[in-house]
């Protein structure tokens, strides 16, 4: 701000004595002192307020306005509380030095005074930053450069303003990771998805412990990014009660970091088509060489030319009740960083994940389950995502074969309870890698010459059969304890039985047709 902005209608009231020729200096700060001599204490700029305490006589006066001078102090105001009028000796001081004086009066107080300057100050402060703010973001978009972190450190050091970029599994973009904890980021995100679940609104206020936050969502202009793959920015303090000035500044760099979203998923395309096109080829069955030289090209763009891993964990995703590309888009999101070697192609409500496997790396579902567990807040009511990863395939012609464990897997997974499901290969008994093996075709005849039947009476005449043959199987065949399980007289289960024995031919009783009934069933 400029000193003279102290005479403005809107300042607490002052009267100028001395120094009118220099009222644009441009304060930075203020200091309030009675010390004889504070110029140790100056780093130039300042106002300095003082209630006169250090004057003793006229020539203290000289003494301390030329030190004030000396120091770079920019003005001097005077209170008149505790020795009464500012006296002619510090004027005419003042006017020597060519430093401007104010007289402060006694009903205006030193605190007042403070506030407003550092209010002035720091709203002069923002607006630079926000400049600054707009010309970079019109550099990233024209350059495709990034430096959000250079953004975030500048608002961090000249206005003590802590900000984050986070991913919606948790993952700092950008800001000062050590000063934001994982549970913070956790509780931070899950606020934002929840908030944004319901719908577009105004910045999100959310308090993590003795911390107050602001959370502003990312948004790029152009089409937006799905929920689960939405960057949001995460400035500590309550913006609802800043200036329109500072409050412009976070939503300017919010924007900033829309744009850098928007610029990386465009980077991102040729990618996303080599990746695809790798999927292809696997659903048609082609040739592993053709699938390794589809595999060499779209890992080249990951790796940058390293030793490609000779493994690859093939992970198969749906989702229930979100739109079409979110669960695929969340997949993106939640690896970047963590993995950048995945391949994730797909569309709608489905999408496969090709993540290269080195002997070191954690098993795949437990990774999976710790970076989407932060989405659950942004599913909604209905929303649902359900993942199965095969064991490592450890060559390209091991990937078809891998692809039908991974959606064993997930079928498994879509079994259970809950918003965000997955199902590993060590939860694929052996009969079920057995039949990852075998043609749809093949999976398909063998089960409905087995279960139609059975399936069609249970549709007409509600007779609960499939899920008696199902009991039945799980405890071998023993009419007490199936009863039991089922809350059924045993005649009565000995009549279902009956009944599926008559519509299907087989006879329960021998160990070849119960396999049948058992494979049958875990191919539905």
């Amino acid at each position: 701000m400029r000193i003279g902005a102290l005479l403005a209608p809107a300042a607490p009231g002052l009267r100028l004595l001395a120094g009118r020729g220099e009222l644009d200096r441009v304060v930075s700060g203020v200091m309030t002192t009675d010390l004889q001599d504070p110029g140790r204490y100056l780093h130039g700029g300042e106002l300095v307020l003082t209630g006169m305490l250090w004057r003793k006589g006229p020539d203290d006066s000289e003494r301390f306005v030329r030190v004030l001078a000396g120091a770079g102090a920019v003005g001097l105001a005077a209170g008149e509380a505790e020795v009464g009028p500012v006296p002619e000796d510090l004027v005419a001081a003042c006017e020597r030095h060519r430093m401007p004086l104010f007289a402060v009066a006694e009903d205006v107080a030193f605190a007042e005074l403070t506030e407003f300057v550092v209010r002035q100050v720091s709203a002069d402060r923002a607006a630079d930053l926000s400049a600054l703010v707009d010309r970079h973001r019109a550099l990233v978009s024209a350059s495709g450069g990034a430096g959000l972190d250079a953004v975030l450190e500048l608002l961090g050091g000249d206005l003590d303003l802590d900000c984050w970029v986070l991913t919606p599994s948790g993952r700092v973009v950008a800001g000062p990771p050590d000063r934001l904890g994982g549970a913070e980021r956790d509780q931070l995100v899950r606020a934002h998805l929840d908030s944004r679940r319901r719908g577009p609104g105004p910045a999100v206020r959310a308090r993590v412990g003795e911390r107050q936050f602001s959370l502003l969502p990312a948004v790029a202009e152009g089409p937006e990014a799905a929920l689960l793959a939405q960057w949001v920015l995460v400035v500590e303090g309550d913006v609802t009660e800043w200036t329109p000035k500072r409050r412009q500044l976070a939503e300017n760099v919010a924007r900033l970091a829309g744009a850098e979203r928007a610029r990386r998923d465009q980077s991102r395309r040729l990618r996303s088509l080599l990746a695809d096109e790798v999927f292809t080829l696997l659903e048609r069955d082609a040739p592993p060489e053709e699938l390794r030289r589809a595999l060499d090209a779209s890992l080249a763009m990951a790796l940058g030319g390293a030793e490609f891993p000779e493994s690859w964990v093939v992970v198969s995703a749906e989702s229930v009740g979100l739109p079409d590309g979110a669960v695929r888009a969340a997949l993106v999101e939640a690896l970047t960083g963590a993995d950048d070697r995945a391949l994730i192609g797909g569309g709608g409500s489905g999408a496969v994940l090709l993540l290269p496997q080195l002997p070191e790396d954690e098993p795949s579902a437990d990774r999976l389950r710790s970076l989407l567990a932060p989405l659950e807040a942004a599913l909604g009511p209905e929303g649902r995502l359900t993942l199965g990863a095969s064991a490592p395939a450890a060559s390209a012609g091991g990937l078809r074969g891998a692809l039908e464990e991974a959606r064993h897997a997930r079928r498994i997974a879509a079994a259970r309870n809950g918003r965000i499901c997955i199902a590993g290969p060590e939860e694929l008994a052996s009969h079920v890698l057995l039949l990852a093996a075998v043609p749809d075709e093949v999976r398909r005849a063998f089960r409905g010459r087995l279960l139609d039947k059975v399936i069609g009476y249970d549709l007409e005449h509600q007779a609960d059969l499939v899920r008696t043959l199902e009991a039945f199987l799980r405890y071998d065949g023993s009419w007490t304890r199936c009863a039991a399980a089922l809350h059924v007289h045993v005649n009565t289960l000995r009549y279902r039985i009956g009944r599926i024995e008559e519509l299907t031919g087989r006879d329960l009783s021998r160990l070849e047709d119960r396999v049948d009934f058992y494979l049958a069933l875990a191919l539905s």
